[in-house]
């Protein structure tokens, strides 16, 4: 190692103590999402093979920053969702999906198949690969002593739910083990109907029933643009007020709408912030909360 690379290391971690010192003991809530896995496997894989390697490669560096947050004493919790992964398996299984204003079409079947990928796959992955540095992580899936009590968004949409509740008493018990939840986002109503609800709203929801003070979403843009195609117009930092513009005048549209909904409404209700940036960036988490200029947009309260 240079001289040059120990000094620039250095910088890094003095940069860092801040932050570390500010958010200690604090709540962090993220939610992983199955485009960032996706993305992670995709960005300059070639075949299948090397798509697979990338994907764990990502993972990978996504559960190293979680480990290393809650070794500087912040509590990491991850939440996660798995569209893209559902919709593979439906393919395979010969399901044809079907979406309305974004959101997929339950049934039965497909409910099934949802619990399957979410409790059975996607969040045993993340938990196995967390627990690679030690056993710190537990899956819970938000049926589990009634996490996430639900009720059905829409007739015609099937069992998909609305977060009615968040019951947090599960996870801020893991929590004060110094462990770190991952919840799959299936909740239940008070008759024992389970719903695949969305996991951005979710997310939120837990993150304000937390008291969080951060609420992270990690997907496959670098944060809320002016101009879509344009990454120039990426803002850092945004107001709630903002946000609610940008959706009205139709800046925001289709899949971010529903995570910018879910900021305001963490924000409103007592969230300190909550960012979006893109999660195939190695060590995307290290780089937004212990560095001043972060890689995504932060959202606050007006």
């Amino acid at each position: 190692m240079t001289n040059f690379d120990a000094s620039l290391k250095a910088e890094v971690l003095v940069e860092a103590l801040p932050y570390i010192r500010r958010f200690w003991g604090q709540v962090v809530v993220v939610k992983y999402g199955g485009n960032a896995l996706a993305a992670a496997g995709a960005g300059g894989a070639a075949g299948a093979g090397a798509g697979a390697q990338g994907a764990d490669d990502g993972l990978q560096s996504f559960c190293t920053d979680i480990v290393l947050m809650r070794s500087v004493g912040m509590r990491p919790l991850v939440v996660h969702g798995g569209g893209p992964q559902i919709g593979e398996l439906m393919t395979r299984l010969g399901k044809v999906p079907e979406f309305v204003d974004g959101l997929r079409v339950t049934d039965s079947d497909t409910l099934d198949i949802a619990r399957m990928v979410l409790v059975g796959k996607v969040n045993r992955d993340i938990v196995a690969a967390i627990n690679r540095h030690g056993p710190l992580a537990v899956g819970v899936s938000g049926e589990d002593a009634g996490v996430i009590a639900a009720r059905a968004k829409d007739p015609k949409l099937g069992f998909v739910g609305d977060v009615s509740a968040v019951r947090p008493e599960l996870l801020e018990r893991l929590m004060a083990e110094d462990l770190i939840p991952v919840v799959a986002t299936i909740g239940s109503d008070d008759k024992g109907q389970s719903y695949n609800i969305n996991a951005d709203t979710a997310a939120g929801a837990i993150a304000a029933a937390l008291g969080a003070a951060k609420l992270v979403y990690l997907t496959d843009v670098d944060g809320i643009r002016t101009d879509r195609g344009d990454p120039s117009t990426r803002r850092s930092t945004l107001r709630d007020s903002e946000l609610a513009d940008m959706i009205a005048s139709g800046v925001i549209d289709g899949g971010m709408i529903p995570k910018a909904r879910s900021a305001m409404q963490a924000v409103a209700g007592g969230v300190g912030s909550v960012h979006i940036l893109d999660g195939s960036a190695p060590h995307a988490l290290l780089l937004e909360i212990f560095t001043r200029e972060g890689i995504g947009t932060m959202v606050v309260n007006s």
